[in-house]
Protein backbone atom coordinates (compact mmCIF):
# COMPACT_ATOMS: atom_id res chain seq x y z
CA UNK A 1 0.00 0.00 0.00
CA UNK A 2 1.11 3.58 -0.58
CA UNK A 3 1.07 4.66 3.11
CA UNK A 4 3.20 1.64 4.06
CA UNK A 5 5.70 2.40 1.28
CA UNK A 6 5.75 6.11 2.25
CA UNK A 7 6.62 5.13 5.84
CA UNK A 8 9.36 2.85 4.53
CA UNK A 9 10.79 5.66 2.35
CA UNK A 10 10.73 8.13 5.22
CA UNK A 11 12.32 5.78 7.74
CA UNK A 12 15.01 4.69 5.28
CA UNK A 13 15.98 8.24 4.31
CA UNK A 14 15.96 9.36 7.95
CA UNK A 15 18.24 6.50 8.98
CA UNK A 16 20.64 6.94 6.04
CA UNK A 17 20.96 10.69 6.59
CA UNK A 18 22.30 10.06 10.10
CA UNK A 19 25.01 7.61 9.06
CA UNK A 20 28.64 8.52 9.67
CA UNK A 21 29.61 9.03 6.03
CA UNK A 22 26.74 11.51 5.55
CA UNK A 23 27.78 13.33 8.73
CA UNK A 24 31.38 13.39 7.46
CA UNK A 25 30.32 14.83 4.09
CA UNK A 26 28.33 17.49 5.92
CA UNK A 27 31.30 18.31 8.17
CA UNK A 28 33.58 18.59 5.13
CA UNK A 29 31.28 21.22 3.64
CA UNK A 30 29.44 19.24 0.96
CA UNK A 31 26.30 21.01 -0.24
CA UNK A 32 22.92 19.60 0.82
CA UNK A 33 22.13 18.68 -2.81
CA UNK A 34 25.43 16.83 -3.21
CA UNK A 35 24.81 14.95 0.03
CA UNK A 36 21.30 14.06 -1.11
CA UNK A 37 22.27 12.84 -4.57
CA UNK A 38 25.68 11.34 -3.82
CA UNK A 39 25.21 9.93 -0.34
CA UNK A 40 21.60 9.54 0.74
CA UNK A 41 19.67 8.52 -2.38
CA UNK A 42 22.08 5.86 -3.70
CA UNK A 43 22.11 4.19 -0.31
CA UNK A 44 18.37 4.55 0.29
CA UNK A 45 16.88 3.65 -3.10
CA UNK A 46 18.21 0.12 -3.45
CA UNK A 47 17.07 -1.03 0.01
CA UNK A 48 13.70 0.60 -0.68
CA UNK A 49 13.34 -1.38 -3.90
CA UNK A 50 14.19 -4.61 -2.13
CA UNK A 51 12.18 -4.07 1.04
CA UNK A 52 9.29 -2.24 -0.59
CA UNK A 53 8.71 -4.39 -3.64
CA UNK A 54 10.82 -7.56 -3.74
CA UNK A 55 10.59 -9.21 -0.31
CA UNK A 56 7.15 -10.71 -0.86
CA UNK A 57 7.72 -12.14 -4.38
CA UNK A 58 11.19 -13.45 -3.52
CA UNK A 59 9.87 -15.08 -0.35
CA UNK A 60 7.02 -16.65 -2.32
CA UNK A 61 9.49 -18.05 -4.84
CA UNK A 62 12.34 -19.15 -2.55
CA UNK A 63 10.52 -19.86 0.69
CA UNK A 64 11.22 -18.18 3.99
CA UNK A 65 14.30 -20.16 4.96
CA UNK A 66 16.12 -19.67 1.65
CA UNK A 67 15.12 -16.01 1.62
CA UNK A 68 16.69 -15.55 5.07
CA UNK A 69 19.92 -17.32 4.04
CA UNK A 70 20.04 -15.45 0.71
CA UNK A 71 19.65 -12.12 2.50
CA UNK A 72 22.45 -12.88 4.95
CA UNK A 73 24.76 -14.09 2.17
CA UNK A 74 24.03 -10.97 0.10
CA UNK A 75 24.91 -8.84 3.11
CA UNK A 76 28.15 -10.78 3.58
CA UNK A 77 28.99 -10.42 -0.11
CA UNK A 78 28.20 -6.70 -0.07
CA UNK A 79 30.45 -6.13 2.94
CA UNK A 80 33.22 -8.15 1.26
CA UNK A 81 32.94 -5.95 -1.84
CA UNK A 82 33.10 -2.85 0.35
CA UNK A 83 36.09 -4.16 2.29
CA UNK A 84 38.12 -5.22 -0.74
CA UNK A 85 37.12 -2.49 -3.20
CA UNK A 86 40.21 -0.90 -4.74
CA UNK A 87 38.23 2.01 -6.27
CA UNK A 88 35.08 3.97 -5.45
CA UNK A 89 33.35 2.47 -8.51
CA UNK A 90 33.89 -1.08 -7.26
CA UNK A 91 32.69 0.03 -3.83
CA UNK A 92 29.50 1.37 -5.44
CA UNK A 93 28.92 -1.98 -7.14
CA UNK A 94 28.42 -3.39 -3.65
CA UNK A 95 25.40 -1.16 -2.97
CA UNK A 96 22.81 -3.17 -4.95
CA UNK A 97 24.25 -6.45 -3.63
CA UNK A 98 24.07 -5.09 -0.09
CA UNK A 99 20.45 -4.02 -0.63
CA UNK A 100 19.42 -7.66 -0.76
CA UNK A 101 20.54 -8.03 2.85
CA UNK A 102 17.12 -6.46 3.45
CA UNK A 103 15.58 -9.85 2.68
CA UNK A 104 16.97 -11.27 5.91
CA UNK A 105 15.16 -9.05 8.42
CA UNK A 106 11.56 -9.88 7.52
CA UNK A 107 12.39 -13.59 7.21
CA UNK A 108 14.19 -13.68 10.55
CA UNK A 109 11.30 -11.83 12.17
CA UNK A 110 8.87 -14.39 10.77
CA UNK A 111 10.83 -17.31 12.16
CA UNK A 112 11.08 -15.70 15.58
CA UNK A 113 7.39 -14.77 15.80
CA UNK A 114 6.38 -18.33 14.93
CA UNK A 115 8.32 -19.70 17.87
CA UNK A 116 6.45 -17.77 20.55
CA UNK A 117 2.78 -17.61 21.48
CA UNK A 118 0.56 -14.64 20.69
CA UNK A 119 0.78 -13.49 24.30
CA UNK A 120 4.59 -13.41 24.10
CA UNK A 121 4.90 -11.33 20.92
CA UNK A 122 5.44 -8.09 22.85
CA UNK A 123 8.23 -9.67 24.88
CA UNK A 124 9.82 -10.94 21.69
CA UNK A 125 9.74 -7.48 20.11
CA UNK A 126 11.23 -6.03 23.29
CA UNK A 127 14.01 -8.64 23.26
CA UNK A 128 14.76 -7.88 19.60
CA UNK A 129 14.89 -4.15 20.35
CA UNK A 130 17.19 -4.81 23.33
CA UNK A 131 19.57 -6.89 21.24
CA UNK A 132 19.57 -4.19 18.55
CA UNK A 133 20.45 -1.63 21.23
CA UNK A 134 23.28 -3.77 22.60
CA UNK A 135 24.65 -4.25 19.08
CA UNK A 136 24.41 -0.49 18.62
CA UNK A 137 26.57 -0.03 21.71
CA UNK A 138 29.17 -2.67 20.87
CA UNK A 139 29.40 -2.14 17.10
CA UNK A 140 30.96 1.31 16.91
CA UNK A 141 33.75 0.41 19.33
CA UNK A 142 34.39 -2.98 17.76
CA UNK A 143 34.56 -1.66 14.20
CA UNK A 144 36.51 1.48 15.12
CA UNK A 145 39.11 -0.59 16.96
CA UNK A 146 39.28 -3.03 14.03
CA UNK A 147 39.85 -0.12 11.66
CA UNK A 148 42.53 1.36 13.91
CA UNK A 149 44.30 -2.00 14.23
CA UNK A 150 44.65 -2.30 10.45
CA UNK A 151 45.68 1.23 9.49
CA UNK A 152 48.28 2.17 12.08
CA UNK A 153 51.94 2.67 11.20
CA UNK A 154 52.94 -0.43 13.16
CA UNK A 155 50.92 -2.88 11.05
CA UNK A 156 52.44 -5.03 8.33
CA UNK A 157 49.14 -5.50 6.53
CA UNK A 158 47.44 -2.17 5.78
CA UNK A 159 43.75 -3.04 5.34
CA UNK A 160 41.35 -0.12 5.82
CA UNK A 161 38.44 -2.36 4.78
CA UNK A 162 38.97 -4.66 7.77
CA UNK A 163 35.75 -3.58 9.57
CA UNK A 164 33.74 -4.55 6.47
CA UNK A 165 35.53 -7.89 6.31
CA UNK A 166 34.74 -8.45 9.99
CA UNK A 167 31.10 -7.75 9.12
CA UNK A 168 31.37 -10.33 6.34
CA UNK A 169 32.61 -12.90 8.83
CA UNK A 170 29.85 -12.09 11.34
CA UNK A 171 27.15 -12.39 8.67
CA UNK A 172 28.58 -15.72 7.46
CA UNK A 173 28.46 -16.98 11.05
CA UNK A 174 24.88 -15.66 11.27
CA UNK A 175 23.98 -17.47 8.03
CA UNK A 176 25.37 -20.70 9.45
CA UNK A 177 23.38 -20.27 12.65
CA UNK A 178 20.24 -19.42 10.66
CA UNK A 179 20.74 -22.47 8.42
CA UNK A 180 20.94 -24.71 11.47
CA UNK A 181 18.23 -23.01 13.55
CA UNK A 182 15.64 -22.97 10.76
CA UNK A 183 16.23 -26.53 9.62
CA UNK A 184 13.45 -27.97 11.80
CA UNK A 185 10.99 -25.11 11.21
Amino acid sequence: SIPRFARLVRSTVLSVKELEYVQAARALGASPMRILFMRILPNAITPLIVQGTLVRPITARLGERRTLITGLLCGATGFAIYGLAPTPLIYCLGIPVMAFWGLAGPSAQMFMTRRVSASEQGQLQGAIASLTGIAGLIGPTLFTQTFAAFIGPQVDWHLPGAPYLLSTLLLLIGAGIAWRATRAV
